[in-house]
This record gives C-alpha cells, structure tokens and sequence, in this order.
C-alpha cells in the first residue's frame, strides 16, 4: 500500500472490533495481508478461530478475566507485552512469532483504546509507536474511550454510538454474533 492511514474505531456501541473484523476481510479479498493483536482478550472467540482458518495471524496479550476496578500488574505487563510486540511488528525485529506477521498491510490493534483507558499503556509510547509503523501499514486501534491524542493523531475515527441495545433487555452473548 502507497500510504498507510491510522483508524481508530471507539464509542459505547456495538462493533468496533465488528468493523475492524470487516476491514480485514476486505484486505484478504483484495490479495493483501492482514493480522490481529488483541489487547485485554485471551478467549478463543469465534472470529479468532476463523481468523487463523483463513491463515490471518492473531496473537493475544490478555489474563482472561474482566478488569474490574484498578487492573493489577499482571494486566499491565500483559499489555506491556503486546506494545513490545507491535514494536517488534513494525520493526521486523524479535522473537520468532513476529516473523508470521512481517509483510502485512493491515493490522488491527483490538482493544487497545480500552489498555489505554485503564492506564495499561502509557499513551505517548504507543503514539510513539505508531510513529514507527511502517508507511504502508494501514493500522486500526479499536475499543471504547479512546484518547484524545489518539483521536488527533488518527486518520479516520469511527465513533459507534449506542441507541439501543439487547443486553438491556436481558439477552446475553450469543455465540457467533457477540463472541
């Protein structure tokens, strides 16, 4: 890709990580390559397992657990690690692992605006992060509360914002459709 733009896809409703799942069939469709690193998620949801089906490599920096008030060091170094990775990502540099995703044209940080919210991430390294991305790589941060320096250092921010919901209503997540 001649330029690759920073997306940010942020707000209270539903479909971030949606939208970002879009965005790199999409690329797949269109012979390019994409990858996944997700932030706070460890599961094996249902797009992970598709994901790897269509050989688009994912690798997951979370505990497993929901983040219920002050996130413990264990939650931190998680997301330590991720940055460390998509440093790594953008330098084609480290651990065998990162080999899988040198070359890509997409890349979809899940979840990260929310690492960044709970204070598990420092915002000036990851913008000095994405500084360091590839120029042709298209990145997409995805997750509630994304910051305002992230939202100015973006090029396209996609608030989804909540109308209306089912869980309101008492439905829970329902497998392939919200995990």
């Amino acid at each position: 890709m001649e330029r690759g733009c920073i997306h940010v896809y942020t707000g209270d409703g539903k479909g971030k990580t949606t939208a970002a799942l879009g965005l790199v069939m999409r690329a797949l469709g269109a012979g390019l390559r994409a990858g996944v690193v997700q932030f706070i998620k460890s599961m094996e949801y249902s797009e992970i397992r598709m994901l790897r089906r269509l050989c688009v490599p994912v690798r997951q920096f979370g505990r497993g657990c929901f983040i219920k008030g002050a996130p413990s060091p264990e939650d931190r170094q998680a997301a330590e690690r991720g940055l460390d990775f998509v440093r790594s990502v953008f330098t084609c540099a480290g651990d065998k692992q990162v080999e899988e995703f040198a070359g890509l044209d997409v890349l979809v940080l899940d979840e990260i605006n929310i690492a960044l919210k709970l204070d598990l991430l420092d915002i000036g390294r990851v913008l000095g992060a994405l500084r360091s991305k590839p120029a042709g790589l298209e990145v997409i941060c995805t997750g509630r509360g994304a910051p305002p320096e992230l939202i100015e250092a973006a090029d396209l921010v996609t608030e989804m914002r909540n109308v209306k919901h089912y869980y309101d209503s008492g439905i829970r997540a329902r497998e392939g459709i919200e995990r």
